[in-house]
């Protein structure tokens, strides 16, 4: 089977969707950033990158589920800018969350370099 574009496309999304939350918190982690300049941080990672649209739904509901603070900050005269970091409980489920991905990533890589139909005896 062949998967064109689209297919690929529709794999990325789907891969991309499971893991941003993880990839916010990541990005957050021991620093404080403001809107763009977190989105334009993501846009430099090629699995990463995302839309105005997705990001700040997805910040508002980290901020309501605990995990992320937001605040604002005046920077001489240009507008204030929303600046967002990481509580106690965000980088305690960063911590948590990193840990099932790495797993994540070792189980897939094992089955990735160990294909065949024997049970696997790990």
């Amino acid at each position: 089977m062949t998967l064109t574009n689209n297919n690929e496309s529709k794999w990325d999304v789907q891969l991309r969707k499971g893991t941003l939350e993880l990839v916010i918190l990541a990005s957050l982690k021991g620093r404080k950033l403001y809107g763009l300049e977190l989105l334009n941080l993501l846009k430099s990672f090629e699995t990463t990158i995302l839309t105005e649209g997705t990001l700040y739904p997805l910040l508002d509901r980290l901020k309501r589920d605990g995990l992320i603070c937001a605040e604002w900050v005046q920077e001489g005269d240009a507008r204030p800018r929303k600046y967002f970091s990481l509580t106690s409980n965000g980088d305690e489920k960063l911590t948590i969350v990193s840990k099932r991905w790495r797993q994540s990533v070792e189980d897939i890589s094992y089955l990735l370099t160990h294909p065949g139909p024997e049970p696997l005896n790990r």
